[in-house]
């Protein structure tokens, strides 16, 4: 390896808005600053209806391939295209780690940089695959999946220690395999978002008087939007003044429309659509009480921006949420897919808004800095080398500083 630049080839399903993506793409802005590290991104088309990160690649100067064979949905003749291409790309680029984001990059790139002869491979687990609410044949393909490809894996990055947690259960690797990473966020953005509070509330059409309950996710089975909705006549009941906000777009948008018309509460509900990454810090500050009842997360990151802007949330204690939320001291929990405690808890955020508040800054000074892209970046960093030195590789010249 000598002095040159340790290249690491990141390769994720589709570069659309979300979580993991955004992570990848701050993971490798960050290593690119620095003169030892040669990174980049390889992906899918950002097919669907929920966005694209390509262009904020371009932006921040992150080079990226396009494998338009690498899809989301299982296609044998495409997967087999992709795994091909993807082995190409990486003989070319010639990696020192590869490390895999999401279900079917994570199995075909992990597969594509073992033919390819990359000494490290790493793989990123943000929502395991298999999960309580999927049909048993798919979890079996995909816990099979796994299990094939944890022979090829060197180390696991998780989320949250539920991810570990339950990736131990399933047998893919013992626990010394894992490390827990906080997914990294540009947390000043959201630290400075309550100046923005007025304009955004304007702009969405709320009141002064209006208390505005939102949640944010993509509007798809499991994200858990219908919940709300159905608590919503018990909160509106008592809390005359609530309206709803969903950030999000998706194919269940009619759908959650009719449900809202049928319990009396679709005019009390504005659906803002997809916003971009830079416009969620504002919509977060129009909410006085955010929302989280997806039903599969690994640990949602709105759950950490949410806090970061102060704003009390609530949320199902379901896989890594109980990591941030604390009951009582950062938010409110309650049990996944209740809707009369999920309504009973946002009632008493808007009936004590102080304490509620101060919950959310208990969040904010526990988890800014853990959450932060940089401390994300770092301790990515620490992982590779280690994971270098482990191999017997001769790293460059690193200080680990930033």
């Amino acid at each position: 390896m000598g002095n040159r630049p340790v290249r690491v080839a990141h390769i994720i399903t589709r570069m659309i808005l979300g979580g993991a993506q955004q992570s990848a793409l701050y993971v490798c802005q960050a290593l690119r600053r620095s003169p030892n590290w040669d990174a980049t991104l390889i992906t899918g088309p950002p097919l669907g209806p929920e966005g694209e990160l390509l262009s904020e690649a371009r932006r921040r100067s992150v080079p990226f391939k396009v494998v338009p064979e690498l899809r989301r949905s299982i296609n044998p003749r495409l997967d087999a295209a992709a795994l091909l291409k993807l082995t190409r790309l990486l003989r070319r680029f010639r990696p020192t780690i590869v490390h895999t984001h999401s279900s079917k990059a994570g199995i075909l790139g992990r597969f594509a940089a073992k033919i390819a002869h990359v000494p490290i491979i790493v793989h990123s687990i943000r929502g395991l695959p298999f999960h309580p609410y999927a049909p048993a044949y798919q979890n079996l393909i995909f816990k099979t999946a796994e299990r094939v490809a944890a022979p090829l894996t060197d180390h696991y990055v998780c989320v949250s220690q539920a991810m570990v947690d339950g990736a131990v259960r399933a047998g893919l690797a013992a626990p010394d395999r894992f490390s827990v990473i906080a997914s990294g966020i540009e947390t000043g953005p959201y630290e400075s978002a309550p100046r923005l509070r007025s304009e955004a509330r304007r702009q969405y059409g709320f009141g002064p008087d209006d208390v505005v309950i939102g949640k944010i996710g993509r509007l798809f089975p499991l994200k858990g939007h219908r919940f709300l909705i159905q608590a919503a006549p018990r909160i509106v009941q008592l809390c005359p003044n609530v309206k709803l906000f969903f950030v999000g777009e998706g194919i269940l948008r009619e759908k959650l429309s009719r449900l809202a018309a049928d319990l009396g509460v679709r005019e009390r509900i504005t659906f803002a659509g997809l916003l971009p990454p830079d416009q969620i810090p504002a919509a977060i500050s129009a909410m006085d009480v955010l929302v989280h009842c997806s039903l599969r997360e690994g640990l949602a990151r709105v759950l950490v921006e949410a806090l970061l802007c102060e704003k009390p949330v609530v949320s199902y204690a379901l896989d890594g949420a109980p990591e941030v939320i604390i009951e009582g001291e950062t938010g409110r929990l309650v049990p996944g897919e209740s809707v009369r405690e999920l309504a009973d808890a946002v009632i008493w955020a808007v009936q004590h808004p102080e304490r509620a508040k101060q919950m959310a800054r208990n969040g904010r000074r526990r988890f800014a800095q853990k959450f932060s892209a940089r401390n994300a970046a770092i301790e990515t960093e620490a992982l590779y080398l280690r994971l270098i030195r482990e191999k017997g590789l001769i790293p460059p010249h690193i200080d680990g500083k930033r």
